[in-house]
């Protein structure tokens, strides 16, 4: 594990110390839980947002438009 160095302003720092007591659960560990969490909200996002970004692009709707025809003719073989 690598060791990073950081400042936070002393009012989160006082937080993050008071959190860690109460929960019983190192400092890191709660900094390592919020970022993961953090970064996976980022990921989300930028997610969303390339398929608003593909919804206004007409050959990438062409393209899904396609794509759902042929899912239709599948299930439409398996309601047979």
């Amino acid at each position: 594990m690598t060791t990073f160095t950081s400042s936070l302003p002393e009012e989160m720092l006082q937080k993050l110390a008071e959190t860690s007591k109460e929960l019983k659960i190192p400092k890191n560990k709660i900094i390592e839980k919020a970022l993961g969490h953090f970064l996976d909200e980022i990921q989300r996002v930028k997610y969303a947002k390339s398929f608003q970004r593909a919804s206004k692009s007409k050959e990438i709707m062409d393209i899904a438009e396609e794509g759902m025809a042929d899912y239709y003719e599948v299930l439409k073989k398996y309601d047979s």
